[in-house]
Order: C-alpha cells, then structure tokens, then sequence
C-alpha cells in the first residue's frame, strides 16, 4: 500500500474521531505532598476541545490524499 494511501486512511481517522468526541481529557499533577508515610496527592483533568473545522478540514485533507494517483 502507498504512504499516501495510509496517510490518507489516517486523517479520515482522525478526522471523524475528531468529530464524534469533540475533544480528549487529560489529566494533569498540580500538587503533591509527603508527610513520612502519608503522601498527598492532586490532580485536575482537563480538556482540549477540537474544533468542528479542524474536523473537517483532517477528512477534506484524507479524503484528498485518498484521490491522488498513485506513482509507478
């Protein structure tokens, strides 16, 4: 299979996962603490939101990449 091809399948992915979900969690350390034998520990999740033209534009750009012909 072409590098193109993949490329392509890979941005459809991505794009349409992007659309679906909106966005991922991650989550991140703010603060820790150890007293002898007890540690403390906080985290926050946060969330990066994709926006919907990002979405599309990753399947515009697969789909595209998809169309090409392919070189012998």
């Amino acid at each position: 299979m072409d590098i193109k091809k993949i490329i392509g399948i890979a941005l459809l992915v991505a794009g349409t996962l992007a659309l679906v979900y909106g966005g991922f969690w991650y989550t991140s350390e703010t603060h820790n603490a150890d007293l002898g034998p007890i540690e403390f520990q906080v985290t926050e999740q946060e969330r990066v939101n994709i926006p919907v033209w990002a979405g599309v534009g990753l399947i515009a750009v697969g789909a595209l990449f998809l169309a090409l012909p392919s070189r012998k």
